[in-house]
């Protein structure tokens, strides 16, 4: 997910009715609708396959996430409200091959499939499974969205703040709209998809941001996940012609290691060199108050570790101006600066409309107009 922060309801959504005086878990039930992305079992249970952990549930139960639920035999998911919003700068999601310079409106609804205790967006991602968190949900429609998005000049809209594949319905109704305005579509996720879930949303969706959170799967069990899902959803991502980047907070103690961040250099350059790996710093938080933050020379290390595995372009984030050349993206043939960048600012921007570096006409992935 978007870093940054959790993010409350903002003046975006001022005079939207909210619910008051309704416990969280009778107001998003009050807000579901049928899914899409189930497949039907026998006594009534349906199997939920927007995430990796393909839950079956029977009549009555809830899903890992807490908000898909099977009603009768129904499976149930969120729609229309969002629980967070806001329009700033496309780097912040990170991607730095989309669109520099240009904003992104950026929602999310309630809930996670992860319990990572780092998270900095908790207030959203684990409002149905820690009572001291919780945001009041705003009902909205999908073209108010879009509208929104066209009003403040953003030409992204993206699906962050929570987990958007197990909201991903909801992200489509979204998505379908923008792309009919002319807007460019984006997930922000923790990687944890199935082959269901991505054929569902690649029509209407361009880019796909994955959290590769550590290279140990005794790590990613601590966090509620398994390593090799995401590892295959990263090729899966891939093959389907979404352009993705990559993004590995690296959290002191956690998963810094150098030989773990060079696997995970290795396993990214494996699916294509082309991909973006931004390693970004860890900032205290949610349950890991007391760990001490990323400094930049971790980040410079892990950067130096991606580009000797032959990743053509490796960032830092989140301590600008102290990461160097880290910041900006370089041309891998004739080494120009192509964007040069401080924290989210984008200061200059020489890659062409065509997307090629104008000194020497190599082409550079991304989306660039």
């Amino acid at each position: 997910m978007a870093t940054g922060g959790p993010r409350a309801i903002t003046s975006l959504l001022a005079g939207r009715s909210v619910f008051q005086g309704v416990s969280l878990q009778d107001t998003m039930d009050a807000l579901a609708v049928p899914g899409t992305l189930v497949l039907p079992e026998t006594d009534g249970s349906v199997r939920c396959v927007a995430c990796g952990h393909r839950c079956l549930l029977r009549p009555g139960r809830r899903g890992v996430c807490k908000v898909r639920w099977n009603k009768g035999g129904t499976l149930m998911v969120p729609s229309g409200y969002v629980a967070a919003l806001q329009s700033d700068p496309i780097e912040k999601k990170p991607f730095y091959h989309v669109l520099p310079g240009q904003d992104c409106l950026t929602f999310g609804m309630l809930g996670c499939d992860y319990h990572c205790g780092y998270c900095q967006n908790w207030l959203t991602t684990q409002a149905l499974r820690d009572p001291t968190a919780g945001v009041e949900p705003a009902r909205i429609e999908a073209n108010a969205l879009v509208a929104m998005a066209l009003a403040r000049g953003a030409r992204v809209v993206g699906s962050s703040y929570n987990e958007p594949l197990i909201t991903a319905e909801w992200a489509v109704d979204v998505f379908r709209r923008a792309k009919a305005a002319g807007l460019i579509t984006a997930f922000i996720s923790n990687g944890n998809a199935t082959a269901e879930v991505l054929d569902f949303i690649r029509p209407h969706t361009d880019c796909y941001k994955i959290d590769l959170k550590a290279m140990r799967d005794v790590t990613y069990r601590r966090l509620g996940g398994v390593l090799q899902r995401v590892l295959d959803t990263m090729r899966m991502v891939h093959e389907r012609g979404f352009w993705q980047e990559v993004v590995t907070l690296v959290v002191p103690g956690f998963n810094d290691d150098p030989g773990d961040l060079a696997r995970a250099a290795a396993a990214i350059a494996a699916v294509s060199p082309d991909i973006p790996w931004h390693v970004t710093a860890f900032h205290p938080d949610y349950q890991m108050q007391e760990a001490p933050g990323t400094t930049a020379e971790a980040l410079v290390r892990g950067c130096e570790i991606g580009h000797n595995a032959g990743l053509r372009y490796v960032y830092a984030g989140n301590l600008p101006g102290a990461v160097g050349r880290w910041e900006n993206t370089w041309c891998p043939t004739c080494a120009g600066l192509l964007v040069e960048r401080l924290g989210y600012r984008v200061r200059r921007h020489r890659v062409t409309a065509q997307g090629t570096c104008p000194d020497c006409a190599t082409r550079i992935p991304g989306i660039w107009c």
